[in-house]
C-alpha cells in the first residue's frame, strides 16, 4: 500500500511551507491514482495515518471514508480508543495522488489549509 506524504504548501501561518509539519497516509490507489473507496471498505486492516507537528510529536491515527463526507483522518492520543476518536481532518481534492498535486485539509474548526503531495511510494 503506497505511503502518501503531505507537506504544507504555504499560506496563513506557514507562508513558506514547513518540512517539519507533515501527514503520512497509507492509501490503496485506483489505477488513476485516487484513493480507492472499495478497497478501503473491503480491507480488514486499518489504513494508517500519522501527523508530525513540531512541539506536539507524532500522533498515530487512521484513514476513514464516508460516501457523503469523503476521506478523513482521525488521530489518537495514547489513551484514546480509535472507536471514540473524532474526525480531525477532512481531505478534499479533485487531483490524483501524485507528487506536486495539492489537496485541501479542513481542520475540526473549519479552517482549510493547502497541502502538497511531496511523495508517493
Amino acid at each position: 500500500m503506497p505511503l502518501v506524504v503531505l507537506s504544507p504548501s504555504g499560506g496563513t501561518g506557514l507562508p513558506e511551507g514547513s518540512p517539519q509539519h507533515r501527514y503520512e497516509v497509507q492509501l490503496t490507489l485506483t489505477s488513476q491514482g485516487f484513493p480507492d473507496p472499495a478497497a478501503w471498505q473491503n480491507d480488514p486492516a486499518t489504513w494508517v495515518a500519522r501527523r508530525f507537528w513540531p512541539g506536539q510529536g507524532l500522533m498515530d491515527g487512521d484513514v476513514v471514508y464516508d460516501p457523503d463526507m469523503g476521506w478523513a483522518l482521525r488521530f489518537f492520543r495514547r489513551d484514546d480508543s480509535p472507536i471514540d476518536a473524532p474526525i480531525q481532518a477532512v481531505i478534499r481534492s479533485g487531483a490524483p495522488c501524485r507528487p506536486g498535486e495539492n489537496v485541501t485539509i479542513a481542520e475540526p474548526d473549519g479552517q482549510e489549509f493547502a497541502w502538497r503531495i511531496v511523495g508517493v511510494g
